[in-house]
């Protein structure tokens, strides 16, 4: 089936590369259009909630804070994350076009896996906002600042930006010599090292490395940060200002809960019991695809601030109307 794209194999000096990788995900699948009629409409509505929320941010100068740039930083990795993944996943599988020119496929990979890395950091930023507002509501004006703010999410793209793109790069340092098969509904660095021939223990490293950057880390930052404001509630005598600080956490505690959670299951899944390679990957592609989907919606509707706005510009618009 795949084989034929051996054929046109590219020999350097030292390297082995095929013209072509085969992704061969959602294999014999029973109903998968369904599935990608389904993923298409979680992109167009994706589309629409974050380009909303994007451009509610951008008008509404009360929302030009440190706090919102954050939000806004994650619903534009949302959208490009979902604008990487989902187009070329559709095409793939819907229209049968599963053969991947190499060099596509590793750009297909890097912006992925980037936009993924990149709405990691931004929870953790928005945990660390959580953590200053309510451990040091005093000096919270003079650290949360728009400056230190940009700092922080444009140190993240930076570092992030290098990390994927190591990844990518030492993909170019491995010889292909039997399968082109790539056993993921895109192009996934584990499925694609994990096909050389050659020594691939440098991409098994930053596999490693890029698991600990991208889950590990993050998750054990918000955790502690969240240990930290436990311990500062509960020195607090009012219950009222608790509930009153919970509130302003609940919005982000659920987006942790969507992006980290399904990761976090699926992996302990494989671990420990057998799933079908179809309902892992479709547990992947869900994991990165609704949280863009529904971050935009939870922060509309559980954010007092944005749906006052929205309003705001609702009446606004009537009155103009009229």
């Amino acid at each position: 089936m795949y084989r034929e794209s051996l054929s046109t194999i590219i020999f350097n000096s030292t390297f082995v590369r095929p013209a072509k990788f085969y992704l061969g995900g959602f294999y014999n699948m029973p109903h998968d259009k369904y599935y990608y009629v389904f993923l298409c409409f979680v992109y167009i509505m994706t589309v629409l909630g974050n380009g909303f929320l994007l451009s509610v941010i951008y008008l509404v100068k009360t929302l030009h804070t440190p706090r919102y740039i954050i939000v806004f930083n994650l619903a534009l990795t949302d959208l490009c994350g979902s604008t990487a993944l989902i187009p070329k996943l559709l095409d793939t599988f819907l229209f049968d076009r599963r053969y991947i020119v190499y060099e596509a496929c590793l750009s297909y990979m890097f912006f992925v896996l980037f936009f993924a890395s990149m709405q990691s950091w931004t929870l953790v930023t928005m945990a660390y906002d959580r953590l200053i507002a309510i451990c040091f509501p005093l000096r919270y004006h003079s650290i949360i600042t728009k400056k230190s703010v940009v700092v922080m999410l444009l140190f993240f793209w930076t570092f992030l930006i290098c990390v994927t793109a190591t990844s990518a790069g030492l993909i170019n340092r491995l010889s292909f010599c039997a399968s082109i098969e790539i056993k993921s509904f895109f192009c996934d660095h584990g499925p694609i090292y994990q096909l050389a021939c050659n020594d691939k223990s440098y991409s098994y490293s930053m596999a490693t490395t890029g698991l600990i950057v991208v889950m590990c880390i993050p998750l054990i930052l918000i955790v502690g940060s969240y240990v930290c404001i436990s311990i500062a509630l509960a020195r607090t005598t009012s219950t009222e200002e608790r509930l009153r600080a919970l509130k302003t956490c609940v919005s982000h505690l659920i987006l942790v809960a969507l992006f980290f959670l399904p990761f976090v299951g699926t992996n302990l899944a494989v671990l420990t019991s057998y799933i079908h390679p179809n309902a892992r990957m479709i547990n992947s592609s869900l994991t990165f695809t609704v949280p863009p989907l529904l971050n935009p919606v939870i922060y509309s509707l559980k954010t007092e601030e944005v749906r006052n706005t929205i309003r705001k510009l609702c009446k606004g618009n009537k009155t103009a109307v009229q």
